[in-house]
């Protein structure tokens, strides 16, 4: 390379660090990784830096994503950089640049999901698809926060769904790597109190809420399906809770409410023994209300909800407060008790080394 096209290069590669900043939306921990990656290679050269221990999850993460471009030249790895800004910084370019049909309006103040009202129904969809639509701490806070504004608005119904292939992939393992041992008993005591106040904001929800499953559900969002009134799944979901897998143990009211609607021998295969459902299973044993063929799935689900929003919106608030209010008390005890002994799990060293081997598994694939 010239002098001068190398000078353009370093100001391009300078611009991309700025545009980078600027970005509204968390491209995802993949995609950050190869930023980080890029930026050191083009900086400093191949990976030289010694390989962090096992448990330093986040700093391991790091120095393999740098250690694997080998050689690649500086200047190379500053021109990937600036790429991958640019495709970033388009992509989200042309997201602000679709507007929303006049007669759906979009709610402001989320960046994990993604919430609309249209026809009466207020669709809350989980919006991590990069992610498999995991849910971190900042998403638990935005769906509660999208639970309570939807409670209140105009809408008859509320709708839960996932963007991409994945309804949810549950827990966020990031939400525990990167802990300090001090720091552990802070991580667990916040985590029971978010829970908490996740898990009861779908018990005290007050319109019908009806779940779209539109593919593989895994953890907490499994195990709130209960609370909810309608379950419709794509014939591709599947339903799992790997709870002992992972040294944990039930949560969502599921310990209670999964026995009561499926029997306590299909339930305890589930919640005990890590058994994943298809659609089929799930719908043969009370946890789906209908599953619908995968290629239809989306224009058959919204023509049944958008009769259902059309129903006096009154009649059915009071209809599912009369059915939810004989168990309500009985759920909020559960729902603590479930919390309280998860933040005793997530201190256990089971616990911790259930994660450590999850992530250790999950490094080698």
């Amino acid at each position: 390379m010239t002098a001068a096209t190398m000078q353009v290069s370093q100001k391009d590669f300078e611009k991309a660090q700025e545009q980078l900043k600027l970005l509204k939306k968390d491209p995802g921990n993949e995609t950050k990784l190869k930023l980080y990656a890029l930026f050191k290679q083009a900086t400093e050269g191949p990976c030289s830096a010694p390989k962090p221990g096992m448990l330093d999850f986040v700093k391991k993460a790091k120095w393999d994503a740098w250690n694997s471009l080998g050689n690649l030249s500086q200047d190379n790895a500053r021109q990937k950089y600036t790429e991958l800004v640019s495709s970033l910084v388009s992509a989200e370019s042309a997201g602000q640049k679709k507007d929303a049909s006049p007669e759906e309006s979009g709610h402001d103040g989320y960046e994990t999901i993604l919430v609309t009202t249209k026809n009466n129904i207020t669709k809350i969809m989980f919006n991590r698809p990069d992610r498999k639509n995991a849910i971190n701490h900042k998403m638990y806070r935005e769906i509660i926060k999208a639970l309570e504004e939807a409670g209140k608005d105009d809408s008859t119904i509320a709708v839960i769904t996932g963007n991409g292939d994945y309804y949810s992939s549950g827990n966020d393992l990031n939400n525990f790597t990167n802990i300090q041992p001090g720091e552990m008993e802070k991580m667990a005591k916040d985590g029971a109190v978010l829970l908490k106040e996740f898990v009861g904001h779908f018990i005290d929800f007050p319109k019908p809420l009806i779940a779209v499953v539109n593919g593989p559900a895994i953890g907490i969002c499994v195990t709130v399906l209960g609370l909810c009134d309608i379950v419709y799944a794509s014939d591709r979901a599947t339903f799992h809770s790997p709870f002992s897998q992972l040294g944990q143990s039930p949560e969502g009211c599921s310990s209670y409410l999964f026995p009561k609607i499926m029997g306590s021998a299909k339930a305890n295969e589930i919640l005990l023994f890590n058994k994943k459902l298809t659609a089929a299973e799930a719908c043969a044993q009370g946890l789906v209300t209908e599953v619908f063929p995968d290629s239809t799935f989306q224009k058959e689900v919204w023509a049944k909800l958008e009769a259902y929003a059309s129903l006096p919106k009154n009649s059915l608030a009071v209809s599912k407060q009369l059915l939810r209010n004989v168990e309500k008390e009985k759920l909020h005890a559960v729902n603590s008790k479930e919390c309280e002994v998860l933040k005793e799990r997530w201190l256990s060293d089971e616990c911790v080394n259930a994660i450590v081997s999850f992530f250790q598994k999950k490094s080698k694939l």
